[in-house]
């Protein structure tokens, strides 16, 4: 099995499936305004994704510990295609929802396609291999925006449908071209053990190294699905951004998260601990949160995002290798959608927040972010002491 051909193909996929997901992320909120979606109700349609991915990523995960990571990637593929057609069809607002549903039951290629990198690489190599595959999601991102914000010219339909068709492209690739990289999938568990259960999520939580990590990681995304909220409504509301203006933005800020993770080897050769660089980049994102929120222009709001996207860009690569160094062989994939579903939870609570607050105002948006990151700093120091530990 060549590793480097399978992290090659993986990183083509990964940019497929991020970049459909990404083409419909400025378009949720100005679409969906003319089936009765407001600043408030936004919150709920993006969190009907994450809910249910909630449920059904840790579940996917333990079934690719069984059956194999190809399929499940396969299967998840075919749902998003499915619920981009869905939403680009849709004529009410539950539709709308019924797509963002779907498309969370089967989304566990994020878990999965970690679990295959877990698979492969070595403890050395997990970071910067994390740190390809986390490129790779966001160069995704920072082509969906761009791309979603200029299709949109020819209709606000038009994008959803180019998603579903990108997203059948990895499905492609993937039947045809990628190898299953669990190769002792079953093995050291009878068909009883595979059943997952859902007390997994509150069992792995109780790891010391593995449980802080992924609590860490479920406060950081929290905090950045919080600000994407903001991000939004600032955009369109206050600085009068259209679309393609705002698909373009976003765009730049993905670049910035490009950036810091294409320099995750550099950086493991600066500071060795995975634990110690997470806590730096916390303390960066922390302070330019705080500064968003005091933005009133373009200038202020694009350089505070910027940087915060530039030191966000660590967050995942150091979190994946924290979590794997410390995963037993037989429970990647279970442990993996563990850890997606509380980034589900995350990406869930970050918008139905951000949605109540607005009724302060669209700057308490960024000083709630704030906060989250500020709890997350501390689980940070924490997960320092708990590495030594162990």
């Amino acid at each position: 099995m060549k590793v480097n051909r399978i992290i090659w193909v993986l990183v083509v996929i990964a940019i497929i499936n991020s970049m459909g997901f990404g083409i419909i992320i400025p378009l949720l909120y100005p679409y969906g305004k003319k089936f009765g979606v407001t600043q408030h109700t936004i919150g709920l349609l993006t969190a009907a994704f994450s809910i249910a991915q909630f449920f059904a990523t840790p579940v996917l995960g333990s079934l690719s510990d069984k059956f194999g990571r190809k399929p499940i990637l396969v299967i998840s593929l075919i749902g998003t295609c499915a619920s981009f057609i869905i939403f680009g069809l849709a004529n009410s607002i539950i539709v709308l929802f019924i797509a963002r549903i779907l498309d969370g039951l089967t989304g566990g290629n994020i878990s999965v396609a970690q679990a295959m990198i877990s698979d492969i690489s070595s403890p050395q190599e997990r970071a910067k291999n994390f740190g390809i595959l986390g490129s790779a999601f966001g160069f995704g991102f920072v082509i969906g925006p761009a791309v979603g914000g200029l299709l949109s010219r020819f209709g606000m339909q038009v994008p959803f449908f180019f998603a579903a068709g990108i997203a059948m492209i990895g499905v492609l690739l993937t039947l045809f071209f990628l190898k299953e990289t669990n190769q002792n999938k079953g093995a050291g568990k009878t068909d009883q053990d595979h059943k997952f259960s859902f007390k997994a999520l509150y069992t792995v939580l109780k790891k010391p190294v593995i449980g802080t990590a992924i609590f860490t990681g479920f406060l950081l995304t929290m905090a950045q699905f919080t600000m994407i909220i903001g991000f939004q409504t600032f955009g369109v509301d206050e600085l009068k951004l259209t679309p393609t203006q705002i698909g373009l933005f976003y765009g730049g800020f993905g670049i910035t998260g490009i950036l810091m993770q294409m320099l995750v080897p550099a950086v493991k050769k600066v500071i060795s601990s995975q634990a110690v660089i997470l806590l730096i980049s916390t303390i960066c994102c922390l302070g330019m949160m705080i500064l968003a929120g005091f933005a009133t222009g373009l200038v202020l709001f694009a350089v505070s995002i910027g940087i915060y996207g530039l030191f966000n860009g660590l967050r995942n690569p150091m979190l994946n290798a924290i979590i794997a160094d410390h995963n037993e062989g037989n429970e990647k994939g279970e442990v993996m959608g563990v850890n997606q579903s509380y980034a589900s939870i995350g990406q869930t609570f970050g918008p139905v927040t951000a949605g109540l607050i607005t009724a302060i105002s669209i700057h308490s948006i960024f000083f709630l972010s704030s906060l989250y990151i500020l709890i997350a700093l501390l689980f940070s120091i924490r997960l320092i002491s708990k590495e030594k530990q162990s």
